[in-house]
């Protein structure tokens, strides 16, 4: 017997290998918003919690678990002048064309957990489009009953609203719904939610950081069908 009726990803740092895909991009965006002059790449570094050196995000980072928007008036603090609607237009576009890594092959995976009977849902801090844009890059889109931004009206994570809405869209309760994360932020959502967390280490945390809001914390999603069975 299965422990759960539906599934419930985050998508950065759960679908998709975060330093693979977000920080490489973030280094790109940089790069971009301060015309290579090195002094502003290094403001907007600054701001962002970004490390240049190493081309990575620190754990310590707002832009990791926060909403696009959140991003945009993150990087203003370094670029004083410009629109905040302006720089969260630039993430949005440039976002949809990320160099996405995902953390495992996900069309077999998908498909084993479809086959299963298990209801699928994408909800994440990223916008809507930036979501379906990835999802539909990589082929998988398809294979999700439903799929959510911090733009399509339900809320953003931590608050549970978008992941209410997923299983009232599906009509599973809320006790058989797991959400997979790489962020506390996705499992306090999941906690007030009243579903079951699962946290992957496909992100920045770790998983001492992940440990007190989790039911398990799994390496990467392609354990997650063997912790169904347990």
């Amino acid at each position: 017997m299965s422990r759960a009726d539906a599934i419930l990803f985050d998508k950065d740092g759960t679908l998709f290998d975060f330093h693979a895909t977000w920080s490489v991009w973030a280094g790109r965006v940089i790069r971009d918003l301060a015309e290579g002059e090195a002094a502003l790449m290094a403001r907007i570094a600054e701001a962002a919690h970004y490390d240049l050196a190493t081309a990575r995000f620190l754990p310590t980072s707002p832009i990791v678990a926060g909403t696009n928007r959140e991003a945009a008036e993150c990087l203003a603090q370094a670029l004083p002048g410009r629109d905040v609607d302006e720089i969260e237009t630039h993430l949005m576009l440039s976002a949809a064309r990320a160099p996405l890594a995902p953390a495992v092959p996900l069309a077999p995976f998908l498909d084993g957990l479809r086959a299963r009977g298990l209801r699928l849902g994408v909800v994440t801090n990223d916008t809507e489009y930036g979501a379906r844009a990835h999802l539909g890059a990589t082929g998988v889109l398809e294979r999700f009953d439903f799929v959510a931004g911090f733009d399509s009206g339900h809320g953003a994570k931590p608050a549970p609203g978008p992941l209410l809405a997923f299983a009232r869209t599906v009509s599973v309760i809320p006790a058989r719904v797991v959400m997979v994360g790489d962020s506390a932020h996705d499992l306090i959502a999941g906690r007030a939610a009243g579903m079951a967390c699962v946290g992957v280490l496909t992100g920045t945390a770790a998983a001492d950081d992940l440990a007190p809001f989790a039911d398990a914390v799994l390496p990467d999603i392609g354990h997650l069908p063997g912790w169904l069975r347990a």
